[in-house]
């Protein structure tokens, strides 16, 4: 049986619920929750697709992935095999957190093949929920259903690489019925892998191109490091330098809480890397140095 700490419950009416899903037809009335209740807050991005998928799908989710946590925005997705894992495994590759949803209950997650990347995001303060108890089986109709929480917790949903028939489209609905921004990867239009995908741009998704001009659209900025500065730092300094980079404007607590030291730590390395000019702090925030 997996071992996942503590599992908590939190029902619609909790101040704990999320408000993003609070607001969608047909909320989920609870959601069982292991990891780090916060990311239930942030400003996320969805990213799902096929479970077959070509190389360049492949690639191309580990890149949005990582590219979203490079920038400290935490990925949602349905841990199913394929594009969403992938997606998962880029986040994880970034440092970044994802948050994971799942059909069954969150002791019978499926496929198992899944499970070691689940895991991963966990310890690397991750999140993990489903609607249903933690001993409850997927069944067939609860995948589509699940969907609808997956685009009900991203401020937009990006679909890469979705065959005609792909659960995909479904997430893709559903994040326009909720009233949020699709975007679509553009795919070879000789492949069976991108016909849905296509497709969606053809009906109105926005191409996604560049990256980065989603991150401004949901109101972030992407953030750009000198990699020669990063180079130049201990272990531990490069660890609290990247998790400032990702977002500037990050308190030590998260800031800890990314890199994996302590807090004491990690105020002792900031004002090492103060002297060195390469941080400052204003107001309790971390910013890199201008």
């Amino acid at each position: 049986m997996i071992s996942l700490g503590k599992i908590q419950k939190i029902d619609i009416n909790s101040s704990e619920f999320p408000l993003t899903l609070r607001e969608i037809p047909d909320p989920p009335q609870q959601l069982y929750c292991a990891g780090d209740l916060s990311l239930l807050h942030e400003r996320s991005v969805s990213v799902v697709g096929s479970r077959k998928y070509t190389v360049y799908g492949k690639n191309v989710a580990r890149m949005v992935g990582r590219r979203l946590a490079e920038c400290g925005i935490p990925v949602v997705s349905g841990l199913a095999y394929g594009i969403d894992r992938f997606a998962h495994e880029g986040t994880i590759e970034g440092g970044g957190r994802i948050i994971g949803v799942l059909a069954s209950g969150l002791l019978k997650m499926g496929p198992r093949s899944s499970e070691p990347v689940m895991m991963e995001g966990l310890e690397n303060g991750g999140l993990v929920v489903s609607e249903y108890p933690p001993d409850t089986e997927a069944l067939k109709f609860m995948y589509p259903r699940r969907n609808r929480i997956i685009s009900g917790l991203g401020v937009c949903t990006v679909v890469i690489e979705a065959n005609f028939n792909s659960g995909a489209l479904i997430t893709a609905q559903h994040a326009a019925d909720q009233g949020r921004t699709v975007y679509a990867v553009p795919g070879n239009i000789n492949s069976q892998f991108s016909v849905g995908s296509n497709l969606l741009i053809r009906d109105g998704a926005i191409p996604l191109v560049i990256i980065d001009d989603l991150i401004r659209d949901i109101g972030m900025e992407p953030y750009a490091y000198d990699e020669d500065t990063a180079d130049a730092l201990g272990d531990d300094e490069r660890k609290v330098f990247m998790a400032a980079a990702r977002n500037n404007g990050r308190s030590v607590d998260t800031i800890a809480r990314e890199s994996g030291l302590s807090i004491g730590l990690v105020n002792s390395i900031i004002t090492v890397l103060e002297i060195k000019g390469v941080l400052e702090t204003s107001g309790g925030k971390i910013f890199l140095a201008k």
